[in-house]
C-alpha cells in the first residue's frame, strides 16, 4: 500500500493549498498550526511576498535574531557588526572581545588574495595525453572569446577569466581530466557568473576536440561547476598587544594569562578532537555575519574546515605567539563573500546591515567576518582558560529557561539577581523557579 501522505504535484498548489494540505494530513490540531504559520508572516504583502519568492514551497518565515556588536576597530575604522545566529552568548562574546582590542590598536586585516576556481570535469579515453594538452593550450583564446559577452561587465570592474588549463586526474580516475579555470569575481560571489563560463568552456572543448585529430575525437563533459573551496580567496586578521596589557579582569596575572591563553591555542593545532571545536566557535560569529550579509555560509563553512584539514590534519583555523614581549594572535580563513547579487540587494535586513556597515566591497567584509571570528574565538578561549565556558554561557542561556518555563517578567527580575553569583544550571533555575512559585523568598 502506497503512502498516504504522499502527493502529486505539490510545487503547482497555491500557497493557500499547500497549508491547507499540510496543516490537514499532519497536526492534530489544524487550526492551531495555521495559526503559527500564519504568526510569523509578514504584515506587509508586499514583503511577504517577496520572502515568499527567495525559495520554492514557501509556507511562512523562520527567524533569526538580528543582533548588533558595536565597537569592532578594523584597519582604523569603526563597525558595529550585524550578527544573526540563534546560539546564546555569541554576540556578547563578539563584543565583549571588541571591547578588549578597541584600546590595543583594534584588529588588523587583509586580504591576501581573491582567487575563485571552477572546473569542467570530462572523460577522454584517449592514450596521447601529450596531444589532448596541446590542443587546450592552442584553443585557450577560444575559451575567452566564447565567454567575451559574460564577461564584460565584470572585466570592466577589473575582474574577469585568469587563466584556463588541463588538470589531469587519471591516476585518481581513470580517464579524467579537469578544465580548471581561475576567476575574479570583484563584489560579486560569483556563482552563476563562474558556472555559466564553465558551461560555455565545455561547449567550446566539445566542439574543438570533435574537429582535431585526437583519438578519440570526443570527450565526454560529466559536470561543470565552480569548487566553494577556495584556498586562495583569503583573508588574514590580527591583534597584538604588550603582554602586560593582557589584563583579563580575574586574579591571574598577564603572563600566566597570555601562556595559558597560547598553550589552549597549540592544543587546536594538534589536536583534532579540539580543534574542531575551537574551529567551530570561530564559525559561530563568521557564519552569523554571513547570515546577516546575505551571503553563503554553508559554502564558507565547508570552505573552512577544508582549509583547516589541508595539511593532512584538522587543525586549528587561529594561531598565537609570544616572543620579545608581545602577544600576538591571528586567524587565515578562507571565504568567497559578495556584497553585490543575489539576495544582498533585496532582503531589507540584508541591505539594513550592508548599510550599517558603510557598504563595504566584498573584500572589506572578508576582513570584516574574519575579525569576527578571530574576536570569537579569543572570548571562547579567554573564558575556558579562566573562569571556565559554563559561567557567562549559561548566564546568557538563562533567559531561554526561563522562557520555557513562561515565567513572569518579575519572575525573571529575581531570579535572574538570584544567580549572578550562582552558574545557572538548568535543573537548578527549574528548582529555583519552583520554590520562588511556591512562595519561597530566595536568597
Amino acid at each position: 500500500m502506497g503512502d498516504t501522505k504522499y502527493i502529486k504535484g505539490f510545487s503547482k498548489l497555491s500557497k493557500e493549498a499547500k497549508i491547507e494540505w499540510l496543516v490537514q494530513e499532519y497536526f492534530n490540531d489544524s487550526e492551531q498550526a495555521l495559526a503559527t504559520l500564519k504568526t510569523y508572516w509578514n504584515e506587509d504583502a508586499k514583503l511577504q511576498k517577496l520572502h515568499d519568492e527567495f525559495i520554492e514551497n514557501t509556507l511562512t518565515n523562520f527567524y533569526l535574531p538580528f543582533g548588533i556588536a558595536p565597537n569592532f576597530l578594523i584597519n582604523g575604522k569603526n563597525y558595529t557588526v550585524p550578527m544573526s545566529i540563534e546560539e546564546s552568548s555569541v554576540v556578547a562574546a563578539a563584543a565583549k572581545s571588541a571591547n578588549f582590542w578597541y584600546n590595543k590598536g583594534g584588529f588588523k586585516a587583509e586580504v591576501l588574495s581573491m582567487v575563485k576556481i571552477g572546473h569542467v570535469h570530462f572523460l577522454w579515453e584517449g592514450e596521447n595525453k601529450a596531444e589532448l594538452k596541446k590542443l587546450i593550450t592552442d584553443i585557450n583564446s577560444k575559451f575567452y572569446e566564447a565567454t567575451s559577452q559574460v564577461t564584460e561587465n565584470m572585466r570592466k570592474r577589473g575582474g574577469g577569466i585568469l587563466s584556463i588549463e588541463l588538470v589531469d586526474k587519471t591516476s585518481d580516475i581513470p580517464n579524467y581530466y579537469q578544465l580548471e579555470a581561475r576567476f575574479d569575481t570583484c563584489d560579486s560571489m560569483g556563482a552563476n557568473f563562474i558556472n555559466t563560463c564553465l558551461e560555455k568552456f565545455a561547449d567550446v572543448l566539445k566542439e574543438e576536440v570533435a574537429k582535431s585529430n585526437l583519438s578519440p575525437a570526443e570527450i565526454e563533459v560529466v559536470m561543470c561547476i565552480l569548487s566553494n573551496y577556495t584556498p586562495e580567496s583569503l583573508v588574514r586578521s590580527e591583534v597584538r598587544t604588550p603582554i602586560a596589557q593582557m589584563v583579563e579582569g580575574t586574579d591571574i596575572a598577564p603572563e600566566a594569562f597570555a601562556e595559558r591563553f597560547t598553550t589552549a591555542v597549540k592544543i587546536a593545532e594538534t589536536q583534532p578532537y579540539r580543534a574542531v571545536t575551537h574551529n567551530k566557535g570561530i564559525m559561530n560569529g563568521i557564519d552569523s555575519v554571513i547570515i546577516a550579509s546575505g551571503n553563503d555560509f554553508r559554502a564558507v563553512e565547508a570552505c573552512a574546515h577544508a582549509y583547516a584539514a589541508r595539511n593532512g590534519s584538522y587543525q586549528s583555523l587561529t594561531h598565537a605567539d609570544m616572543s620579545d614581549g608581545e602577544f600576538r594572535f591571528w586567524i587565515e580563513v578562507p571565504m568567497s563573500l559578495g556584497t553585490v547579487g543575489g539576495i544582498t540587494t533585496l532582503h531589507p535586513m540584508v541591505k539594513f546591515g550592508l548599510e550599517m556597515m558603510g557598504h563595504p566591497g566584498a573584500e572589506e567584509l572578508m576582513q570584516v567576518a574574519a575579525s569576527v571570528g578571530l574576536a570569537q574565538n579569543f572570548s571562547a578561549l579567554r573564558s575556558l582558560t579562566t573562569t571556565g565556558i559554563q559561567k557567562g554561557h549559561m548566564k546568557m542561556h538563562l533567559l531561554n529557561i526561563l522562557n520555557q518555563l513562561e515565567a513572569t517578567e518579575d519572575e525573571k527580575q529575581t531570579i535572574v539577581k538570584y544567580f549572578i553569583n550562582h552558574t545557572p544550571h538548568h535543573a537548578e533555575v527549574v528548582s529555583a523557579f519552583k520554590r520562588l512559585r511556591g512562595g519561597e523568598v530566595l536568597k
